[in-house]
């Protein structure tokens, strides 16, 4: 589909100013990209620029309406920075580096309900893992939800508990892949995480979460 995309924009004169099209424009520059990179480019960006800050939105409010100590201390952090404002005025950076406890949420979201299942690695040398010898080259997958879940690692794996996260040095322990880790950490993570915390901001100065029951109909 997106291959037809290009083809008919590139015979037609008409611009366009979404993501598609900054990539094209670039085309006479010198990095230039093939149709296949173009197409790389864009189900990266919105697969890892969408759906994931998606997701962990719509979790962080599942979590926090499902633990309502959680979300007090949430709002709490947050009037607290709209007390310093005016009414119209946004929030900024150092708005959002203040926001310890929504960074903690937001950590805590993800490790639970993880998006990215894993991440694919390749070894450059023969290594010995646990007396087994993992050959040069071959493709190694790490799966996160059984690190995220691991006992050991985390106390009472399956409970909501954003105040571990508090210690910050929880996020820099090697064992904590949430945006992946060595230098392929995720580039967008602080963009996601402000993404993420931004939305909660209004969100939870705004709005006030409530579970709808519907009754569930059957049909023959």
């Amino acid at each position: 589909m997106l291959r037809q995309v290009i083809k008919e924009r590139r015979a037609s004169s008409e611009v366009h100013s979404d993501i598609l099209g900054q990539i094209m424009s670039c085309e006479n520059q010198k990095y230039h990209l093939s149709d296949d990179e173009k197409i790389d480019q864009i189900i990266t960006m919105l697969y890892s620029g969408y759906e994931t800050v998606s997701t962990t939105i719509m979790m962080a409010l599942k979590y926090v309406h499902d633990n309502p100590k959680a979300l007090q201390e949430l709002r709490e952090e947050h009037l607290a920075i709209r007390a310093r404002r005016k009414p119209e005025d946004p929030i900024d950076w150092d708005d959002y580096k203040g926001m310890r406890f929504t960074r903690a949420v937001i950590f805590e979201t993800s490790r639970l309900a993880a998006v990215v299942n894993g991440l694919l690695r390749k070894t450059n040398q023969d290594i010995e893992l646990n007396g087994f010898l993992v050959p040069k080259g071959w493709r190694l997958y790490v799966s996160l939800r059984e690190i995220n879940f691991d006992p050991i690692l985390y106390p009472e794996p399956s409970t909501f508990n954003p105040w571990r996260w508090m210690d910050n040095g929880l996020e820099n322990h090697n064992y904590c892949f949430v945006f992946g880790g060595g230098t392929r950490l995720c580039p967008g993570k602080e963009l996601g995480m402000v993404k993420i915390a931004t939305f909660l901001h209004y969100f939870v100065t705004q709005y006030r979460l409530a579970c709808l029951v519907l009754p569930v109909q059957f049909y023959c």
